[in-house]
């Protein structure tokens, strides 16, 4: 199977080696998305709200540019900096996926990027939205 490169000026550009997505056959493969604002390359909002708010929408941005959706996402893995955060991201991110949601892991990391407060990467499965 070939891969393919997805990339959208909706999301925030690669901050290092790698793509925002690849897909290889009907799978995709979004890579880990942090708060930055996609014009400015800013970190959005200072709380987890705010910054998961904006990690989702990148993710959703990168999802739509490969033709698929949140009904497509078959696994996140989510990574915060302090697990007390835990039922504000969890609040922020079940807005996403408000039926038949992915299998999930969810960890705390001693640092992530730009010390942002959250990272979320996603698997989907393409061809199954409704």
């Amino acid at each position: 199977m070939e891969k393919k490169i997805i990339s959208t000026k909706m999301a925030p550009g690669a901050i290092g080696p790698y793509s925002q997505a690849v897909r290889v056959g009907e799978m995709l493969y979004v890579s880990g998305q942090i708060p930055l604002d996609p014009e400015t390359m800013e970190i959005v909002g200072d709380g987890i709200a705010e910054q998961t708010k904006q990690v989702m929408d990148n993710l959703m941005q990168i999802l739509t540019a490969s033709g698929a959706d949140a009904k497509s996402v078959v696994k996140t893995t989510c990574f915060l900096s302090d697990m007390s955060n835990f039922a504000s991201f969890n609040e922020v991110y079940g807005g996403y996926f408000k039926k038949d949601a992915p299998a999930r892991a969810c960890v705390e990391v001693s640092r992530l990027p730009k010390d942002v407060l959250v990272e979320v990467e996603a698997v989907a499965l393409l061809g199954q939205q409704t």
